[in-house]
């Protein structure tokens, strides 16, 4: 008698949830705009948030309180980073952002116990804002995020014949992000990165070429730094999607790729120099099958938001299958 085959596993994937814990509601709604010296960009900034990208940032938390309800059973569940909002731009080492995160993945992990995988975002470990130049990336914030928070740059496991891989673009992008690091911790961020890099490597060699791979990177910048790394290139007809968060919206994506190949525009400062940066090479992102989970949230313009549920097939005989959730804030 034959045995029966393995059983299908579901998985629960989101992305983007910026929570706002209350000190960093405290904060105001325009706490970007705020640190913006220039009015007419300050204005801009404003209508840019109110029409188009969030309303009011800080009140997205109530779409986590409704995802948690509305999702059904699942054997694991990942969440693609951003868990806090970010509110001083340095990342966790600022206690109201740290706030924040804890109580966003205190009811993650409440909800799915040891069964919940994440990944980091850069509201981890602060950026520099779009207008202001303020934040960057912070070394605290990674203590903060690995030790207090308990958060894992690389992480993988395997399902029959499928491996989920997790890994940490900041790291892997850190080429891009030259003006986000404070100048006496750039050699401690390069070393964090090489030594992710070697984790990355060692994983990529150890696939067997029955095994296909599901690989969750928060931001799509780290990806033709990804592509660098040659076990990379060996194995890069095995990955099967990679997950992506980030962009929020999935209009966002399709003008990525529309904008694909770009010059790079060194004179409008540094933010948008880092986007046409990126920009510039999303061609590379074709090899990985990239697909987005959106922010739980969405878009101001869109209420896009929602999250998916992919089922597997353990044995990998068919490809993973990915239902969208909608979860529109405005019902």
């Amino acid at each position: 008698m034959s045995s029966a085959a393995p059983a299908r596993l579901k998985i629960a994937i989101l992305s983007d949830i910026h929570y706002a814990g209350d000190a960093e509601k405290q904060r105001g709604h325009n706490y970007e705009s705020r640190a913006v010296g220039n009015p007419l960009q300050r204005n801009f900034l404003r209508c840019y948030r109110h029409f188009f990208w969030m309303r009011n940032p800080l009140e997205q938390g109530k779409q986590l309180d409704r995802f948690l309800a509305a999702v059904g059973p699942v054997d694991l569940a990942v969440v693609n980073g951003d868990y806090s909002c970010d509110t001083r731009f340095v990342g966790v080492s600022d206690p109201a952002s740290l706030q924040s995160a804890q109580e966003c993945l205190g009811k993650l992990r409440k909800k799915f116990s040891g069964r919940i995988h994440f990944t980091f975002g850069d509201h981890e470990l602060g950026k520099l804002t779009f207008f202001s130049g303020q934040g960057g990336m912070r070394l605290a914030s990674w203590t903060q995020a690995t030790q207090t928070l308990g958060l894992v740059p690389f992480w993988k496991i395997s399902a029959g014949d499928y491996v989920l891989m997790g890994i940490t673009s900041s790291l892997i992008a850190l080429p891009a992000h030259q003006t986000d690091m404070l100048p006496e911790e750039i050699a401690d961020w390069q070393k964090l990165r090489e030594n992710h890099l070697v984790e990355i490597r060692a994983a990529f060699d150890a696939l067997e070429p029955h095994q296909r791979v599901l690989l969750f990177c928060h931001d799509p910048t780290a990806l033709p730094f990804l592509l660098r790394e040659e076990p990379v290139r060996q194995k890069i007809k095995q990955i099967e999607q990679t997950i992506i968060g980030h962009l929020h919206s999935r209009l966002i994506l399709w003008k990525s790729r529309l904008l694909s190949g770009i010059p790079p525009i060194r004179f409008l400062g540094h933010a948008v120099n880092r986007f046409t940066l990126a920009l510039n090479k999303a061609s590379d992102w074709r090899p990985f099958n990239v697909r987005l989970c959106p922010a739980l949230s969405g878009i101001e313009l869109l209420d896009d938001g929602g999250y998916y549920v992919v089922e597997i097939d353990p044995s990998a005989k068919s490809p993973a299958q990915f239902t969208f959730h909608p979860l529109p804030r405005k019902q």
